[in-house]
């Protein structure tokens, strides 16, 4: 059996690897398995740290049984009759990933999706989450610090960077806290107060976020508080102020009262109520899973018709990045180096970068590939322990025949270039690639 590391070549940006050198090594000597490392100038792991424990480096991977990556795959670098696993970004039917899921079924390959490796209760066992989080609130404070500064606006915000210009996580949080002791010392400004900052969601990526704000100096308050001591809250001068929302805060129903369950099943059932928040929130960091007929937090429409409402200096982290899913705003996805794009909604246009008035989107669609050397690190130590049971099995088999545990079957996308049971519903889409 051989696996292989693909190269990364989605992006410039794109550093991050599914096995560092040191996991590698364990399973080159316990598991008696060769392993191909695709050459790569920009991993962060280099190749010779590959090669010295006892990879083979090559750009040829046609010898390979599992081809192993993170991003999507330009369909043109397909191999026929592979078994490929990376994050896939098929599941909701994304337009732009058609034409490679089209081309993994004509070249009868097997794919097993990181994002559909789940146990029983649905929860993601193979996951970057936490570090989009980390990621993604540096990166909207920063561009909320320079919004501020475009304005003649100094805070201590300013002193932020982007999540990549720091050498580690260490470094990143060492700034947050001495922002966070600058505050608590100096104060915010009277007229950015309460200076609020909204958490749409709860999971991974939300947990992640809420570990580097909660280094400032913040008061939690639930979103009943937000509307009903809003006046009160501007007392808040040297503190923050968080608020998370779930869904029962997010949504209602048409008639009758709030199901959770119900409204994962029948979104449609239910509509937004976000708005009487939005006027309320100075930055709002979107971490929620979206999928079509979910209701929106933030459509144009909304903004278009109540923009004299909203703060002057609201910056939106749209962590999730669903294009014109939950924030209709989010009309693409940005690179480090040009993370934001500035909406204006009296004449729905769009502004590259962080500009002085208009509503600033932050909208990374890789934000762990910022802190590429950690999240590398904590991937893989989870990937390392999933190689046994996918070495076990020969992907030749019917599909009945395989035989794996329930989170990595739950995640066979394809198997021998067909979609496998769960995931018909995807040949609606496939003619519909960008």
């Amino acid at each position: 059996m051989v696996i292989a590391i693909r190269r990364e070549d989605k992006s410039i940006w794109e550093r991050r690897a599914p096995l560092i050198p040191e996991d590698v090594k364990d399973i080159i000597q316990n598991l008696k398995l060769k392993v191909i490392v695709q050459a790569s100038d920009i991993r962060i792991f280099s190749n010779k740290e590959y090669e010295e424990i006892g990879a083979i480096i090559s750009e040829n991977l046609e010898k390979a049984d599992i081809i192993l990556g993170v991003k999507e795959i330009p369909p043109e670098k397909i191999i026929p009759d592979k078994t490929y696993v990376f994050f896939a970004h098929v599941i909701k039917g994304q337009k732009h990933n058609m034409a490679m899921l089209k081309k993994l079924l004509e070249l009868r390959c097997t794919l097993i999706d990181y994002e559909r490796v789940i146990d029983e209760n649905g929860r993601r066992l193979i996951f970057f989450g936490k570090y989009a989080g980390y990621a993604g609130l540096v990166e909207t404070i920063h561009a909320f610090g320079k919004k501020l500064s475009l304005n003649n606006i100094l805070t201590p915000f300013n002193k932020i960077k982007q999540p990549f210009e720091y050498s580690n996580i260490q470094e990143a949080k060492d700034s947050l806290h001495s922002v966070g002791e600058e505050i608590s010392k100096n104060g915010i400004p009277d007229f950015l107060l309460p200076l609020t900052v909204g958490f749409a969601g709860y999971g991974n990526v939300s947990k992640g976020a809420q570990e580097f704000f909660e280094i400032l100096p913040h008061l939690e308050v639930s979103p009943s508080d937000l509307i009903s001591n809003y006046e009160s809250l501007k007392k808040e001068n040297k503190r923050l102020v968080k608020i998370v929302f779930k869904e029962i805060d997010t949504v209602q129903r048409f008639n009758g009262d709030f199901d959770l369950n119900e409204y994962f099943e029948k979104p449609h059932l239910y509509h937004s109520i976000f708005d009487e928040y939005i006027p309320k929130l100075k930055i709002l960091l979107n971490c929620i899973l979206w999928k079509e007929n979910n209701p929106r937090l933030i459509t144009k429409e909304y903004l278009k018709n109540n923009y004299r409402y909203i703060d002057k200096f609201f910056v939106i982290g749209d962590i999730s990045c669903d294009i014109n899913g939950a924030i209709e705003i989010t009309h693409k996805a940005t690179q480090p180096d040009m993370p934001c794009y500035t909406y204006y909604p009296d004449r729905d246009f769009f502004i590259d970068g962080v500009q002085k008035d208009g509503i600033t989107n932050m909208a990374v669609d890789n934000l762990p590939c910022e802190f590429a050397r950690e999240s590398s690190i904590e991937f893989s130590h989870v990937l390392k322990n999933f190689i046994p049971q996918l070495i076990k099995n020969n992907f030749d088999k019917d599909f009945e025949q395989i035989n794996l545990p329930y989170p990595l079957k739950k995640a066979i996308i394809l198997h021998k270039g067909q979609l496998t049971k769960e995931y018909k519903y995807l040949e609606k889409y496939l003619g519909e690639e960008k």
